[in-house]
């Protein structure tokens, strides 16, 4: 019987699991693998490295932080998790596990663009396609910067980065959904809008190169695919917690969803998504848990 387990190994679920180790709890960490954090070529508006630090050393320090004080951290996958007169059940397959609590913390999964996954990782490990402009924004100021998805996501994405660059164009993977307001408000800021859906992406050694239907050949120094992502909250969906519109786990004010000791944090709560954020909101989950505990 753990005293908590945690469903995912990016930061909110390692950083959840640090706190409930400094906190005495048995705690089991389980983590599929294949995290948004681990392809972060280097992030530099995480505090305390200015420098910037890969999302895999990041990962690598705070699974070493969590094992020091105690956290069991393996590798697998839930299958299913169930109410229990105990508290839990996790279904990992060869071996279902107890836990008094649980905490989900698997985060989301980017839209991706129509290039070879090959392809497609190698520029991103290069920062030629990103997906965060609240994270690297400061990194393509004064490049030319295309955004990726004609909607009223895409359009946000558009504005916000034209405060770094002063070209930045608005791209469709299929037909706009932008109205007419909204394209004259866009044009009127100074982002170029192509309405012609791309026909084909590509990469080359410094550049994106986007040829569109019917329409010209494209270049850009930076893509930023604004495609959406889906949130991973399936298991939650499965144990009956309520979830928003777009799929994300609903929580209260101290990371419980609607399930009564199942906790969540991270990407895969609504709201803003950075380390930070997702730092934060599992020490608020961890502690809630231990004290929830204690009582």
């Amino acid at each position: 019987m753990y005293d908590c387990v945690i469903i995912g190994g990016g930061p909110a679920g390692l950083t959840a699991a640090t706190y409930l180790g400094r906190f005495l709890r048995r705690t089991l960490l389980v983590d599929a693998g294949g995290g948004r954090a681990a392809r972060i070529p280097r992030t530099h508006n995480l505090l305390g490295f200015p420098e910037g630090i890969s999302g895999e050393e990041l990962l690598l320090r705070m699974h070493q932080h969590a094992a020091r004080y105690g956290a069991e951290l393996v590798s697998g996958i839930v299958h299913n998790i169930a109410r229990a007169e105990t508290g839990f059940v996790v279904d990992m397959g060869a071996r279902p596990v107890e836990a008094r609590t649980l905490l989900l913390a698997q985060g989301v999964t980017n839209h991706q663009p129509r290039l070879a996954a090959e392809v497609h990782d190698h520029a991103v490990s290069r920062g030629l396609i990103r997906y965060c402009p609240v994270c690297d924004g400061f990194e393509v100021r004064g490049k030319s910067v295309a955004v990726l998805g004609c909607s009223d996501h895409g359009a946000a994405e558009a504005r916000f980065i034209r405060r770094y660059s002063d070209t930045v164009a608005l791209l469709t993977q299929e037909a706009s959904q932008l109205s007419g307001s909204d394209e004259g408000d866009l044009v009127r800021s100074g982002i170029v809008v192509q309405r012609a859906p791309i026909h084909t992406l590509s990469v080359s050694d410094d550049a994106i190169l986007a040829s569109l239907v019917d329409g010209p050949s494209l270049r850009f120094d930076t893509l930023y695919v604004a495609l959406g992502t889906s949130a991973r909250s399936e298991l939650a969906r499965m144990a009956g917690a309520e979830l928003s519109a777009s799929g994300c786990i609903i929580v209260d004010e101290h990371q419980q969803t609607t399930i009564d000791g199942l906790f969540a944090a991270g990407d895969i709560v609504e709201g803003l998504d950075q380390i930070a954020v997702a730092a934060g909101q599992a020490a608020k989950a961890a502690t809630a848990i231990h004290n929830r505990l204690s009582g």
